[in-house]
């Protein structure tokens, strides 16, 4: 391990401190878990492109006719009763 000085200011080495305590850990390991988990690797990068195509509807024209849909599904109704 390398030996690191840092300032803090005196409300922050105060909560640091508590936070610390309440994890039972000590204010020096308490920083090194702060700055391990900053420097992670942030989480698994997917292919963006997984993304387009998400509402596609794979050729549906559902939106184009949807007043025909509409009304065909009233009559079929209406003849059902």
């Amino acid at each position: 391990m390398m030996r690191t000085q840092i300032t803090l200011y005196p409300e922050e080495h105060r909560r640091a401190r508590h936070r610390a305590a309440e994890q039972g850990i000590s204010l020096a390991e308490y920083i090194r878990r702060l700055v391990s988990r900053d420097l992670e690797p942030s989480g698994v990068r997917g292919d963006i492109s997984a993304i387009f195509g998400l509402g596609d509807s794979g050729g549906s024209e559902i939106a184009t006719h949807k007043d025909e849909y509409v009304g065909e599904a009233v009559a079929a109704r209406h003849r059902r009763r």
